[in-house]
């Protein structure tokens, strides 16, 4: 079985982040010098994906720009001897193939993954939530697909532990550990945000998956949810009725740069993690600390 292609839903407002999203859409907002989504398609590459479907929405026209060349901008590097620059770009530009849908109407999860629909076909995908990043040393995806081959190329579900009091924040797996491991479940149900007292684990999805083709029977199928749209969680459930899904724990470090807690833990983390910018990262927060009496 070979996983070929990946969804990356990238059709949100993103209203956390306003003003700057009012023209810049959320997922190019950078993390010191890197798109967020960067990082989303760079998993993508690493896991084997070969082409990747962005569903996008009205006003995200950069994103494909992005991942796309600007001859002027290649030339002008060229003709003043930029040349590390101009390979960072030209790298940019030849990572994988690209298409992207549209998403006419924010209807939820559910929706825009159903708008991949007609070019991902039958086949068993990848879904990557644009907002999310996972670092580690195997691409979370990776272990997603490695999972779902050793399982008959089932759908797989990623998931990590949360304190047992934030399960409100998340989908929570319900399900039972595989008789020879630790890490990967056959899942019973998801459940969308449980208060702690309801929730059946701690076991919460923070938006990696791998899915069959069948999903999209199911996404056809289910209603309206909660806020008028289409959840993923109900589809799944459906599917986990007909077919097995499993859930897998992935090793890595999961950040939700999604809100604005996130993305700053995030831009901190990956300075103090880079050579290049873990000393100027280390002086800015001593000087800081110092500047306003923090202890």
């Amino acid at each position: 079985m070979n996983i070929r292609k990946a969804v990356i839903p990238v059709a949100g407002k993103g209203t956390r982040f306003l003003p700057a999203t009012k023209q810049t859409p959320k997922e190019m907002l950078p993390i010191i010098n890197i798109p967020m989504v960067h990082y989303c398609v760079m998993e993508a590459v690493e896991s084997g994906i070969e082409q990747l479907i962005f569903v996008t929405s009205s006003g995200k026209g950069s994103i494909e720009n992005y991942f796309d060349r600007n001859l002027e901008l290649e030339n002008f590097l060229e003709q003043n001897g930029k040349l590390k620059e101009l390979e960072l770009i030209q790298n940019v530009s030849s990572m994988i193939e690209i298409i992207t849908v549209r998403q006419k109407e924010q209807l939820g999860l559910g929706h825009a993954i159903n708008c991949a629909s007609p070019i991902v076909g039958s086949e068993t995908f990848s879904v990557i939530l644009g907002d999310d990043i996972v670092r580690g040393q195997t691409p979370a995806t990776k272990q997603l697909i490695d999972v779902s081959r050793g399982n008959g190329g089932k759908s797989v579900i990623g998931v990590m532990e949360v304190p047992e009091t934030e399960t409100y924040k998340y989908g929570i797996v319900d399900g039972e550990f595989l008789k020879d491991s630790s890490t990967t479940l056959k899942m019973n149900a998801m459940i969308e945000k449980p208060k702690p007292a309801e929730a059946p684990t701690n076991l919460a999805t923070p938006g990696r998956y791998i899915l069959s083709g069948d999903i999209f029977e199911c996404l056809r199928e289910i209603p309206r949810g909660v806020g008028g749209e289409y959840q993923l969680t109900d589809a799944i459930n459906m599917l986990a009725n007909k077919d097995e899904v499993y859930a897998h724990k992935f090793i890595g470090d999961r950040f939700d740069t999604g809100c604005i807690e996130g993305y700053l833990n995030a831009t901190v983390e990956f300075a103090l993690r880079d050579e290049s910018t873990k000393d100027l990262m280390l002086n800015i927060i001593k000087e800081k600390i110092k500047t306003y009496g923090i202890k």
